[in-house]
């Protein structure tokens, strides 16, 4: 990723800005405050423009747009879509609380793709411009920005490796597992789950045909490594899931 860079000229930090509250956020420890120190805190709440609710299917922007702020993800959830070279949408991501949006756009100044809410989310915006002055003034801040954007490539390059060389099965265990652990930082349960997308969405993401998500899904649960009940996700057998996933390494998996 290209160095940060901001377009037009630097913008002032207002500390007394539109406080954002983030000392108070109960998901200050997995956000951008993340050891960070009181004044620090103080600082970066300054660098907050506004809080903003989003509902169900609202775009939060769309490619194209230009880029300005990052955004963090307060509640709720959203998925982020790009056009595909053939025209078609294809989903590259679904986006938890404590989690930022916005990085893939720092390089070119406008937003490769969309980024929708799966239900009813809040965020609070970063303008990019504020957020890169303070960055130069407080050091953890600039290496959390940093922890962030290899997240963003790491979580890339799983994406590549479920697309491309995991079985149907495969990939959906992968991604019941990833989920779990995202959302164990939450402060969930790891085992019981809420998925926030639709089926279609997710076999899109994993590039899947919708009958295929849901055969994979009853043949977890007869298998009894997961019960579901509409969107809600139990799983039953995590060994055995992690057992699933590593047939992709081995070379032994069987087609679905």
């Amino acid at each position: 990723m290209s160095r940060m860079h901001v377009p037009g000229s630097a913008t002032i930090i207002n500390i007394a800005a539109l406080k954002a509250a983030c000392s108070d956020c109960s998901l200050r420890d997995l956000c951008l405050p993340l050891g960070l120190n009181a004044d620090d805190m103080r600082a970066l709440e300054g660098t907050v423009k506004s809080h903003r609710k989003l509902s169900k299917g609202e775009f939060l922007y769309r490619v194209g747009d230009p880029f300005r702020s990052l955004f963090a993800i307060r509640t709720g959830s959203t998925k982020t879509c790009e056009i595909a070279s053939d025209g078609s949408v294809q989903i590259t991501g679904f986006h938890l609380p404590g989690e930022l949006l916005g990085i893939d756009a720092i390089n070119s100044d406008k937003h490769p793709c969309d980024v929708i809410a799966l239900e009813t989310t809040e965020v609070c915006e970063l303008p990019f411009g504020k957020l890169e002055a303070l960055a130069r003034e407080v050091p953890g801040l600039q290496h959390q920005l940093f922890r962030l954007m290899s997240r963003e490539l790491a979580d890339e390059e799983v994406q590549l490796l479920m697309l491309g060389r995991m079985k149907a099965e495969e990939r959906l265990a992968a991604f019941l597992l990833s989920f779990s652990k995202r959302y164990q930082l939450l402060g969930h349960s790891p085992t019981d789950l809420h998925l926030p997308m639709s089926r279609q969405d997710l076999g899109d993401y994993l590039g899947l045909a919708l009958e295929t998500v849901s055969r994979l899904f009853s043949r977890f649960q007869d298998e009894k490594l997961i019960t579901v009940q509409g969107r809600n996700v139990k799983l039953l057998n995590v060994v055995r899931l992690k057992g699933v996933t590593e047939q992709a390494a081995s070379g032994q998996s069987a087609r679905v």
